[in-house]
């Protein structure tokens, strides 16, 4: 059981002792500390909230819209949205910031409140700073009775948000709806199951099969879109003959594909293949965090652009990407930024540019996917009990490795000949992440191993 504070927002497990657990006190103080902040920064009294569709959702929604009216901020409910369509809808709103209730990849017992500013992006370092500050002196004021404020439904975000996806000027319902795609969701029974579906009918799609569709956050299964995850959605896919299968995390803003034959496309490769398609059609530059895919680099440079890495985090990405103008981001984890729709990870328009790069390929998706250098990641992933002390244990990782090149920005990525290892501690985990990535799959498996038996031996 955990509660974590981090760019990645609030995050902990439902139930415990407070300060240790995300419990209802703990809600009630850190949103009660980032209203305050947005009322220090704005005079915007207006803030969005959305949710995942988490067990815990209901809940914890109550009481985050109860601290809001409180502080006598109004608040527009979302209820059951995507991270992304919260995103979107603080910029229609015009809103002060907005909250999305989700633990992104974790298991149902975890939830979060990720915070937003008011272009819709995640706030940064330092404000995160203010609010753990606030939260910490308990510095936050509630208004009297008569100036409360109030709640409204919001039904139309969502719709505004595909809207806004079928406007953009390089995705091509046409040539989608063309293809007469049969298409398998897995949306492992959260939001997924509402957004994905809507998106894809008003992209021309009409055979679409859903499993695990009920909303109920009763994770069918881990709810990382990772290969050993989605058997259930490759076994679907062959069994329907369809042409493509979609993964999505449960706040829908992690992608990833399954290939006719039931095969992986690889949720590294998500990225990839979006950013090929969008440097088909402008020119520029493009950002991923270390922890990706070199092959990003390769259809960068086959574009004539440039390839930046950034630390890991989707702000760290965000703030790379306005710093070298880049065209198209995001992180191997399949999370895709198109910075002219809006600064966030976007799976929605992450299936869109998917599907109209592969309609107008005239290719199945194997074929697509065998259009790109395989590159072989080993992701891994070592517990941290309370006491270890991680800046020694990388301390003395460098010490052992200091003859080859090592990048400190985020963690610290080892580089050999042609491979390389990036360990760094999660934002959202009390974990240590150990990812390789190698041209063969057992150098990648090799090195991540060798890197866990030095971390452990060290611990």
């Amino acid at each position: 059981m955990a509660l974590i504070k981090s760019i990645s927002g609030i995050r902990g497990t439902i139930g415990g002792r407070t300060n240790e657990n995300l419990t209802p006190l703990d809600i009630v103080k850190f949103t009660a500390a980032f209203g305050t902040l947005l009322m220090q920064e704005t005079d915007k009294r207006t803030i969005v909230v959305g949710r995942d569709g988490r067990i815990s959702g209901a809940m914890v929604k109550s009481l985050v819209i109860s601290t809001l009216n409180a502080l006598g901020l109004n608040v527009i409910d979302l209820d059951y949205s995507t991270t992304p369509t919260v995103e979107m809808a603080v910029v229609f709103e015009n809103a002060a910031g907005g909250i999305i209730l989700t633990a992104s990849h974790n298991p149902k017992e975890w939830n979060a409140l990720k915070l937003l500013n008011s272009k819709g992006e995640f706030i940064n370092g330092e404000e995160g700073k203010k609010v753990l500050d606030i939260a910490a002196r308990e510095d936050f004021t509630f208004v009297a009775v008569d100036k409360l404020g109030v709640t409204t439904a919001d039904t139309v975000s969502l719709q505004k948000h595909i809207d806004a996806i079928l406007q953009y000027d390089l995705v091509n319902a046409a040539a989608i709806k063309k293809q007469k795609f049969k298409i398998v969701v897995d949306a492992v029974n959260s939001t997924g199951a509402i957004a994905v579906p809507a998106l894809l009918k008003a992209l021309g799609v009409k055979d679409i099969v859903v499993i695990n569709e009920e909303v109920n956050g009763k994770f069918a299964h881990n709810p990382e879109p990772l290969p050993e995850h989605l058997t259930g959605l490759s076994t679907e896919v062959v069994r329907e003959n369809a042409a493509v299968g979609i993964a999505v995390d449960p706040d829908v803003d992690r992608l990833c594909f399954v290939c006719e034959d039931g095969s992986m496309f690889g949720e590294e490769y998500t990225l990839v293949a979006v950013a090929d398609f969008v440097l088909s059609k402008r020119k520029g530059n493009t950002v991923s965090n270390m922890s990706s895919t070199r092959a990003l680099k390769d259809v960068t440079i086959k574009h004539g652009g440039k390839y930046f890495p950034s630390a890991v985090g989707e702000v760290n990405v965000v703030n790379k990407m306005k710093a070298v103008n880049a065209v198209i981001g995001g992180e191997g984890n399949g999370g895709i930024i198109v910075p002219d729709l809006h600064y966030g990870r976007d799976a929605l328009i992450g299936i869109a540019l998917f599907l109209t790069h592969l309609a107008e390929s005239k290719k199945t998706i194997k074929q697509l996917r065998n259009t790109y250098t395989n590159y072989y990641m080993s992701k891994n992933k070592i517990a941290l009990d309370d006491g270890i002390e991680v800046a020694e244990i990388f301390e003395g990782i460098k010490e052992k490795y200091k003859n080859n090149p090592i990048n400190t920005e985020d963690g610290l990525k080892i580089e050999f000949e042609t491979d390389w290892v990036h360990l760094r501690t999660s934002n959202t985990e009390p974990i240590i992440r150990i990812y390789a990535e190698s041209n063969s799959e057992t150098m990648a498996n090799n090195i991540a191993n060798k890197l866990i038996q030095d971390i452990k031996e060290l611990m």
